[in-house]
């Protein structure tokens, strides 16, 4: 163990109690869940609850059924939430590195089973780091989902974190996770700042290694699901920080080959056909593919494979064979980050493409 997981363990296995000690919102979440996730996040125990430091909403559309891993669950919250959402039929795995955590959920996964009405835990948790996943019981290929929440910041070898992610899933399976990011690369002086680094920012990364870091790592077409600018509550905290700026940021990584490197144009579009729980009207892709049901909404050739090579496809038409290509895609942009966001701003119009 080095000395950044030394300065994690303790800051998460005793320093904070509950999530009322933070310093920031950065490992606070203020995204609005649907309501069958919110009955899901309502039926965890108190006690794991009450220890949940994640920076956004990690629980995409469409669980049932699936095999799940969160790097760095924590006490549990996400992964018992996730163990109502999958059903008896799925699975969740949890892996974190602090054994103060871990105790607290191994301690309730038979309440929740039976407070589910499973005749058994669909979860399991397991000690380890996710600098070296590949050391630990997890077989590659296998896992349809994965998600972190505000864990992979404060990791030592972010590159190998996304590695791994990208060789534990399924074809067509996610990474699905928020963190925080800055929007510079973060001076040596703060990223030694046990308490900046504890409360999910001088470890945050810079939002343009971020990107070249998950295509590297065999994740071609980065998404942006959703994104807040972070407020730092301390006034000792903001002034060490200085001008930086950061967001938190729900992500979504779709383990696919064959994307294009950019947004391309097949003269393709999609009719959703609705039915997705939580997204029965408006299916959201990401920040810009919210596509309304019944409506011909055109895509570029990656958003399609993100529909039809994944397990979206039973609910998606497809319209044009994509033997033609017409050049980049119009309007392709991604958001930034950074700037301050409006929670009423309108769904993206057809058209707009990724993010």
């Amino acid at each position: 163990m080095n000395q950044i997981q030394d300065i994690v363990k303790t800051y998460y296995g005793e320093t904070l109690s509950t999530s009322n000690d933070l310093k920031t919102d950065a490992c606070t979440t203020a995204d609005s869940p649907p309501p069958h996730v919110s009955a899901a996040l309502a039926a965890v125990h108190d006690e794991v609850a009450s220890k949940y430091y994640g920076c956004g909403l990690a629980i995409p559309s469409l669980l049932e059924g699936l095999k799940v891993l969160d790097l760095g669950c924590g006490a549990g919250r996400d992964v018992f939430a996730l163990a109502k959402l999958v059903g008896p039929d799925g699975h969740v795995t949890g892996v974190d590195m602090t054994d103060a955590q871990l105790d607290v959920a191994r301690e309730h996964e038979a309440w929740h089973a039976e407070q589910f009405g499973y005749d058994a835990p669909n979860t399991r948790f397991v000690k380890g780091y996710l600098e070296t996943l590949g050391e630990l019981d997890l077989e590659p290929n296998t896992f349809d989902l994965i998600i972190s929440n505000c864990v992979i910041n404060l990791c030592t070898d972010k590159p190998e974190v996304f590695r791994q992610a990208h060789r534990l899933l399924k074809p067509g399976g996610e990474l699905y996770f928020s963190d925080v990011y800055a929007d510079r690369r973060i001076p040596a002086d703060l990223a030694a700042d046990p308490v900046l680094y504890g409360e999910c920012l001088s470890g945050a990364l810079y939002w343009g290694d971020f990107q070249s870091i998950a295509k590297a790592a065999g994740f071609t077409d980065p998404r942006t699901v959703n994104h807040r600018r972070l407020g730092i509550i301390d006034p000792a905290l903001k002034d060490k920080l200085g001008p930086i700026r950061f967001a938190s940021v729900t992500a979504r990584l779709i383990k696919l080959d064959g994307l294009d490197a950019a947004c391309e144009d097949y003269g393709q579009a999609v009719i959703y056909k609705g039915g997705i729980p939580g997204m029965e009207q408006v299916f959201v892709l990401d920040a810009e593919h919210s596509i309304e049901a019944g409506r011909v909404f055109p895509v570029c050739g990656n958003t399609l494979a993100m529909l039809m090579d994944t397990r979206f496809a039973p609910y998606f038409d497809v319209v044009g064979d994509g033997a033609t290509h017409y050049g980049l895609f119009p309007g392709c942009a991604a958001p930034d980050v950074f700037a301050s966001t409006d929670e009423d701003e309108a769904p993206a119009s057809p058209g707009g493409c990724c993010g």
